[in-house]
């Protein structure tokens, strides 16, 4: 009842996609080395506001993310996700916090979970194209950059500012509550922050196993088919955070720490139809971060930037609470970046980027061995926007070496990318980019040679891999509903063909009981689309009448095989309406079953889900907002396909969520 009482007075949003912002056309993506504006970006990119993770699900990142157009999550229960785009993953998708990599495990394994909470965030982007060549090859599926404020970068006005936040789910009888506060007196502005989020088993509608599997799985016929929880996905998460900051009138710097603790089950048998043993992930991170701004009249630069981040990682994977396995993980990066904001609509960067990581893996499930990795990146991005039309290119050089205790390998690689826009007219936008990509492989890539009984494999490495190389294209149309019109669109075809892609495979061999998986390289293409639409019907002061469409899709294949966990088409349609003080939504979203899979895999049936929300702002209480929310409404049968565990979990069942929000 406590709990309930914490987080009254609420509706979530059934699902983490925000609804299609009036004034998101305005904003800049911070995470671009200069200034763009999201109506002015060649590419497909994504921001949530504070409101939007306020108002969305209680979860990892991944989850929170998925189902926005061309985004799904790798899913291994609520305690481990990791983005899913465009059908990359892993080390194919770049996580940041405040544009610095996490230095975790956490793309080495689909159950590692990322070591930063969306929670803590005030604001998520994620990035396709060409701005990502700024940050790294490793975001050839994208980058998702969590911005979390903790190094204040604006003074305190009024002399303090925070937010607090609480809600409550039934399905896992789940609680969060997170707060922040700003504080400052004259230069100097300080910052707290803290998060806490516990949830129990969640309640699921079907039989764990899927029917598939346990046609599959002789031994599982009738163990498995009990309906009524999901077993081991529990989750307890605390981060804290500080940060001190001097402010001045041509820029900031400051230094942050953050602690970050979470314990959390990892579902399904260890092996299909045997008996499970309870397995719980114990992850703790100790990061301390600094980034600085600096306006400067040097030639054509206008703005110096750094940034850097030394983080100390470890988790261990507990079995029956016995410690079977530890990931360990430290090491630090930095960049630094000359900015040019210059006259007619030009603008450029180049930056410096280096990372030093040690990874180590100890006990049972030590598939990777102990390897240093040392990296340093020259790149640079430029655009030139005449208004009725503009270009934009980048180059990106990185030099990458890995040393293990079982050899090492050196790489250089050039990636280079290049667009074209234009607006024929009045809220059009068109463009097209160009890349070529070429990313280097990790150690698991290099050097594994286990057992790794998340992905139900034993996985040998290949210690000869090239770099992995990719030419992808993406083509925008947008159009821009608040300048002309009522109607708002965002559409996006992309395509990109891999030489030497990076793969999986199996041998047909067994050993220690699970089949062999080996890298080896291939060619491979992927392609698909992505549209958001959105066409107001009605509109009379404060209140509207919205319907919105969001649709996406894609397609993988390699000369080995269709490739593993391609998301299936997804279409969401949702009927938005508001008022002076709230908004109400309902939400249909169908994620179309997949049939086209590789020979190690099981199809996946699709599904129908219903979702709804509510949000009130008593104008009574100043940026108070109080949000009630149901997710999955018809109790149906949900599994991702993305996921390992597709097959072993479902999504939770029906959720009522409620909870509260407050910025002063």
């Amino acid at each position: 009842m406590r709990k309930i009482m914490w987080g009254a007075g609420a509706l979530l949003i059934g699902t983490s996609v925000p609804v299609f912002a009036q004034d998101a056309v305005e904003e800049v993506v911070i995470t671009a080395p200069f200034a763009v504006s999201l109506d002015s970006v060649t590419t497909n990119v994504d921001i949530l506001t504070r409101n939007d993770i306020d108002i969305a699900t209680s979860g990892g990142l991944g989850d929170l993310l998925s189902g926005i157009a061309g985004i799904r999550s790798s899913f291994f229960g609520p305690g481990a996700s990791r983005p899913v785009i465009r059908g990359l993953s892993g080390p194919r998708v770049l996580v940041l916090t405040n544009g610095i990599g996490l230095i975790d495990a956490s793309a080495l394994s689909p159950d590692h979970q990322v070591a930063t909470d969306p929670g803590e965030a005030e604001r998520i982007e994620v990035l396709r194209g060409p701005a990502a060549l700024a940050y790294g090859a490793s975001g050839l599926g994208g980058v998702v950059n969590v911005i979390d404020g903790r190094v204040a970068r604006t003074p305190a006005v009024g002399g303090y500012s925070g937010r607090l936040s609480s809600s409550w789910s039934s399905v896992d009888d789940g609680f969060a509550f997170s707060g922040a506060l700003k504080a400052g007196e004259g230069p100097f502005v300080f910052t707290l922050d803290g998060l806490h989020r516990a949830s129990e088993d969640y309640a699921i509608p079907v039989p764990a196993e899927s029917r598939r599997q346990m046609a599959a799985d002789a031994a599982g016929k009738e163990k498995h088919a009990d309906i009524g929880t999901a077993v081991d996905t529990a989750v307890r998460l605390t981060s804290y955070g500080t940060g001190l900051s001097f402010v001045g009138s041509g820029g900031f710097f400051g230094l942050s720490m953050k602690r970050t603790t979470t314990r959390y089950g990892v579902p399904g048998p260890s092996h299909i139809g045997e008996e499970k043993e309870e397995v719980v992930i114990d992850l703790k991170q100790m990061r301390i971060d600094l980034h600085g701004e600096r306006n400067m009249d040097f030639g054509p630069f206008t703005l110096a930037r750094i940034a850097a981040g030394y983080a100390d990682y470890e988790h261990a994977e507990l079995e029956d609470g016995t410690v079977g396995t530890r990931f360990l993980s430290d090491g630090y990066e930095g960049r630094f970046e000359l900015v040019q904001e210059g006259q007619s609509g030009r603008q450029g960067a180049i930056g410096v980027q280096i990372l030093h990581r040690n990874l180590d893996a100890i006990g049972d499930e030590a598939y990777v061995p102990r390897t240093r990795v040392d990296e340093a990146g020259l790149f640079t991005l430029q655009r030139l926007d005449n208004e009725a039309w503009g270009v934009e290119g980048g180059l990106r050089v990185d030099g990458r070496r890995l040393e293990s205790t079982v050899g090492s390998r050196s790489f250089v690689n050039v990636s280079v990318s290049g667009g074209v826009f234009a607006r024929p007219a009045e809220s059009w936008f068109f463009g097209l980019a160009l890349s070529r990509t070429t990313r280097a492989p990790t150690e698991a890539e290099l050097f594994a040679d286990g057992a790794h009984v998340a992905t139900r494999g034993f996985e040998i490495g290949d210690p000869g891999l090239g770099s992995e190389i990719s030419y992808s294209a993406d083509a925008t149309v947008r159009y821009n509903a608040e300048r002309r019109g009522r109607f708002s669109a965002d559409m996006h075809l992309f395509t990109a063909i891999y030489d030497s892609f990076i793969d999986l495979r199996p041998t047909g061999a067994v050993k220690d009981g699970l089949a062999v998986f080996a890298y080896d390289q291939t060619t491979a293409s992927f392609y698909g689309f992505e549209a958001e639409v959105g066409l107001r019907l009605w509109q009379e002061g404060a209140g509207s009448f919205t319907l919105e469409g969001v649709v996406d899709f894609v397609r993988g294949d390699t000369d080995n095989a269709v490739p593993a966990r391609i998301p299936p088409f997804s279409v969401t349609g949702r009927a938005v309406v508001t008022g002076s003080s709230w908004l109400a939504q309902f939400e249909i979203r169908h994620v179309g079953g997949q049939h086209r899979v590789t020979a190690f895999e099981l199809p996946t049936d699709g599904y129908t889900m219903l979702n709804g929300r509510f949000e009130f702002h008593p104008s009574s209480a100043d940026g108070l907002t109080v949000f009630a929310s149901v997710r999955n409404l018809g109790d149906v049968e949900a599994r991702e396909h993305t996921s390992f565990l597709k097959d072993v979990i479902p999504f939770p069942g029906r959720s009522f969520r409620i909870g509260t929000a407050y910025r002063f």
